[in-house]
């Protein structure tokens, strides 16, 4: 898994001086009624919502001139390619564009202005690039559009050009990139994509909203599913939080790993059972006032059933657990992702952070989590846990990490 720095990254690498600051733990993240885009594109997010900053970027005659640019470049494309790799290829960001992009903004920064006030009010307390966090303020906005264009293009690429993804059994395109109907579906995306942002003036907004348009006609949008969770399917959950007297407790909560069954049919896999009759064990015995239950619509591929959803469905109704004592993280796709995913909701819940978790699965994934670090930090860049005791076969005492906001670039279904 490629982790990309361009141009002025590079530089700005050799002489950090720390500014960090903590993530805030009360920080709402700005969605704007697009949780995919929100989530994958945190800084590009801000970039449209933000009044001043928006002004700012479309005031820059460099950044104008860009921008019309790849508006020339769309419809340019419209009529020059005649195949269905050409339309997309002509959306993505060049090096040269993302360098000058990141000159631009690394210009413009002041401690003062809109673009600072975005860094030090949005983007540092949202902890999203947080791995970022350790130099100066305007390296921090650089970085972070590096990666924010970086995850469009790899989105692009997958989702359009049928590029491999990292799991490609569970995460490829829907269509045959090979197939003659392939030109009309991208030629068709072109020209709904140049017509949405027909009037736009920012830069970014062609390949952003192209990226978009892939992850929908793919039916690639996961990363929204079920959100906002703390006001639907996790609020009976999410208010009984601040009620815990938390020291009557050895853990915060009980993390249990999702299993997806190997057909369409089936909603829960007998392994997805039993880790949930061993969780509803150890609740029951006082151990952690919470189950959290993880695994999106994974196994197999293009499957409508969720793991968390259908554990959370068990756990109510044939082991009789509550539902204020049930919290779904309906989106992680492994089982990096399930204690990064888990590590999120205890921090933006206010469960307490630096008390331990308990996870609680079958053997053959607990051995796995036990040698897992490199495999986190080869796909995450970071490790989003910290081991404890292995309490028995298949119980494990680990800590969350804050690492674990950390936007993941190329994987847009779970970022």
């Amino acid at each position: 898994m490629r982790k990309i720095l361009f141009g002025l990254t590079a530089i700005l690498l050799g002489a950090t001086v720390s500014f960090a600051q903590a993530p805030d733990p009360h920080y709402q993240l700005v969605n704007a009624g697009n949780w995919v885009k929100s989530k994958n594109y945190y800084l590009l997010t801000l970039f449209e919502q933000d009044k001043a900053a928006n002004a700012l970027l479309k005031a820059d005659p460099q950044l104008a001139q860009l921008t019309q640019a790849k508006l020339n470049a769309l419809q340019t494309s419209l009529v020059n390619c005649k195949d269905g790799l050409c339309l997309p290829a002509q959306l993505k960001f060049s090096d040269d564009e993302i360098n000058t992009v990141s000159a631009r903004l690394f210009a413009l920064y002041k401690d003062g202005n809109a673009l600072g006030s975005l860094v030090k009010t949005q983007l540092i307390p949202s902890g999203t690039y947080i791995l970022y966090n350790t130099g100066k303020p305007e390296e921090l906005l650089v970085k972070a559009w590096e990666q924010d264009a970086a995850a469009v293009n790899y989105t692009i690429a997958v989702y359009a050009e049928g590029k491999k993804p990292n799991y490609p059994v569970i995460d490829s395109i829907s269509f045959n990139t090979a197939n003659k109907g392939h030109y009309t579906l991208m030629y068709d995306c072109s020209t709904v994509v140049s017509a949405e942002i027909k009037n736009t003036r920012l830069f970014f907004e062609p390949a952003l909203q192209a990226a978009l348009t892939y992850l929908q006609i793919n039916e690639r949008q996961d990363a929204a599913g079920y959100e906002p969770m703390a006001t639907t399917a996790n609020k009976a959950a999410f208010e009984r939080v601040k009620t815990i007297k938390w020291d009557k407790f050895a853990y915060s909560h009980i993390l249990v790993p999702g299993a997806g069954p190997d057909n369409l049919t089936t909603p829960l896999s007998g392994e997805g059972m039993l880790r949930c009759r061993l969780a509803a064990m150890q609740y029951r015995l006082g151990k952690a006032p919470f189950i959290v239950v993880s695994g999106g619509a994974v196994h197999p591929f293009k499957t409508k059933n969720n793991e968390a959803v259908e554990m959370k469905i068990y756990l109510l109704k044939t082991l009789h657990i509550p539902e204020r004592a049930i919290i779904i993280d309906p989106h992680a796709r492994h089982t990096t992702t399930n204690i990064r995913n888990d590590a999120r909701l205890v921090f933006r819940y206010g469960i307490p952070f630096s008390k331990p978790g308990y996870i609680v699965t079958d053997k053959a994934q607990m051995d796995f989590i036990m040698t897992m670090a490199g495999r986190c930090q080869k796909e995450l860049n970071y490790v989003p846990y910290k081991l404890g005791k292995r309490i028995s076969e298949t119980e494990l005492v680990f800590y969350p990490l804050i690492e674990s906001l950390q936007i993941d670039q190329d994987e847009p279904l779970d970022p």
